[in-house]
Order: C-alpha cells, then structure tokens, then sequence
C-alpha cells in the first residue's frame, strides 16, 4: 500500500534532515525510510531522519527521534533540536519560547529567541558532559592523543593542525575497537581569532556540515586541554554555533540557526 507523507527539509548550520511531524504522518519503519529518503542521488537528501512527536512523560512536551542516514538511531542531535524548536513554535504546535524535547539522552531544553514572531537562533541546554574516559588514546597513524566527552552521545575529539584529514580517517575511528558502539569524530584547531575550527564525521552519517553535539565536545574537550575559556565560537564547515560550559550548574549550552529549507510529499510503498 503506497502512503504519501509530508515532510519539510531543515538544516542547523548545514546539518541536514527530513522532518516529520508524526502526530499527523505514522512512519512505522523509520529504518528503512532514513535509509531511503537520505539518499541524496535517489531520494530527498539528507543527513537522516528526525520525528517529531508527543512526549511519552508529563514532564516534556514534545518528543525527538533520530535515525542516521544508515538507518541507524541517535541518542541525541543539537542541530536538529534547534530545528524542532524553530519547526513547532513557526508552524503553531507550540505558542511558548521555552519548550521540553523529550530524546532518548534526556529531556533537552529549547529557549527560543524570537524576533517579528520568528525564531531567529534557539538556544539548548545540553545538559552535563561526561569524560570519565578523557585518557584513551588511540595509537594509530601519528594522532594526536584525544578526549572522549559523552554529550548524551559519544565523541573522540583530537587537536590538530590539519583538520581535513578526518574526512581520510574519520571512517576508521568511528569503527575502532575503543568505540564497540561506535563513535562521532571531531579533529579541531585553535584559530588566532580564539575561534575552533572543527570538522566532524558523524557515526552513521559521514561527514557532515556541522554537528551540535560534536561542537559541544569539542568546547569541553578544549578546556580539559586547558587551550580554551569555557565560552567559544565553534567553526564548522557549514556555520558557527556558540558553546558555552557553565561553571554554575555545570551545562554546556548551545546557541545556533536554524533554517527552513522546503517542504514535501513523498510516496512510500514499504511501510
């Protein structure tokens, strides 16, 4: 039985995905559609699948979930967490500026700026970094020794002149025996300006645009290293988000765009 479902295309610095609001669209098999509908020769094009739908628990209002272009599920996405803020309060599912997004790492945070009633940049607590496994290094190719931060997912961030060479090896670390469920690969530089420039490849993605999560790691990882302040400007292939790790209650914040790319009608048999 072909479906035509819904979507709209946003993307966060560049980070791109298909959205569905799934209280109006089900999408039964999330798997095989992220798989399908990413392809960017054959199908919409993107960077994966993000549902949108009700929170599960009084304590959210809505909730998020996210499938990688392999078709397999994230625990968490920044980019597209700002995506949603901008997706729900523009297309009036939600009149607040603070809104509650239930993921499977936690409840996140959204604090909505507003201007002419748009959401000109969405603001996210992403909660508590964990970098209990700050000393793994991987001994290969010459790296650099790395940090290991957990942003409610899992990232290897190495300081390095020559940031490029994660789209060379990027593929290997993310399948490293160190990482049994793998892991999201950022290589940054401190620029003279103060400002980290960062290329990430995405477990499940490739290389991406920009990753919210991993710029995140990336300010956490830096000031572990004692190279930065606990507030910097992160510098990704597709934009700049704004980080900054809170000494008060201990949160990294995030504060970025969000865009409208188009919306859609896609026919799908193999649900």
């Amino acid at each position: 039985m072909t479906q035509k479902i819904r979507f709209t295309k946003m993307h966060g610095c560049g980070n791109d995905y298909i959205y569905i609001n799934t209280m109006e669209y089900a999408v039964p098999d999330p798997t095989t559609a992220a798989i399908a509908w990413s392809d960017r020769h054959k199908g919409i094009g993107s960077d994966g699948l993000v549902l949108i739908g009700k929170s599960s628990i009084p304590e959210a209002d809505f909730s998020m979930h996210i499938y990688n272009a392999d078709g397999s599920e994230a625990m968490m996405c920044g980019n597209a967490s700002r995506c949603i803020g901008k997706y729900l309060f523009e297309r009036g599912l939600a009149e607040k500026t603070e809104i509650r997004l239930l993921t499977l790492s936690g409840i996140k945070t959204l604090s909505l700026h507003i201007n002419n009633n748009k959401v000109e940049s969405v603001t996210v607590d992403m909660g508590e970094p964990k970098t209990e496994d700050e000393s793994l290094f991987i001994t290969s190719r010459g790296l650099n020794q790395g940090t290991f931060v957990s942003m409610g997912n899992p990232h290897y961030v190495i300081f390095t002149a020559d940031v490029d060479q994660v789209s060379e090896i990027g593929r290997m670390l993310e399948h490293h025996p160190a990482f049994p469920q793998r892991c999201n690969i950022e290589f940054a530089r401190i620029e003279e300006n103060g400002h980290i420039r960062t290329r990430v490849w995405e477990r499940g993605s490739g290389i991406t645009q920009a990753c919210g999560t991993g710029a995140c790691a990336t300010a956490v990882a830096a000031v572990i290293a004692k190279q930065h302040t606990r507030r910097v400007e992160v510098v990704m292939d597709g934009g700049t988000l704004e980080i900054e790790w809170r000494e008060k209650d201990n949160h990294v914040y995030m504060t970025g765009p969000a865009e409208f790319v188009f919306d859609g009608d896609i026919e799908w048999s193999k649900l």
